[in-house]
């Protein structure tokens, strides 16, 4: 449970800081949160808890498949905000986007031969 508790306040402390620094420095903010700090730490926190090399390679192979469904929606939310689209119907327009994106990969990737 002291692992969990670990875990859960050093990743808030990554969300909380990017948040912060953000409204300062944008361009540094996106940059801080653009870093693959949850993939790192989500590999650290699996390496840690099953030492399991084969099930960390997949893993990391995994998310890098998911990643790029997810990349459009970083596009897509400015452009909705450049026309004069609200933030919360942006985001959730982003989100969707994103959604449909995760599933299509989901259904390709077996077809391509691709393990997620």
């Amino acid at each position: 449970m002291l692992q969990f508790i670990v875990k859960a306040l050093l990743s808030g402390l990554i969300v909380a800081t990017v948040a912060t620094v953000a409204k300062r420095y944008p361009g540094f903010g996106a940059l801080v949160a653009s870093l693959p700090l949850v993939s790192v730490l989500g590999m650290i926190w699996l390496w840690n808890d099953t030492g399991d090399p084969a099930l960390l390679a997949d893993h990391a192979r995994a998310t890098f498949w998911f990643v790029l469904p997810s990349l459009p929606m970083f596009l897509v939310i400015p452009a909705l905000l450049n026309r004069g689209w609200g933030f919360p119907s942006a985001l959730v327009t982003g989100c969707l986007l994103t959604i449909a994106l995760y599933l299509a990969i989901t259904w390709a990737a077996p077809r391509l031969g691709l393990r997620l």
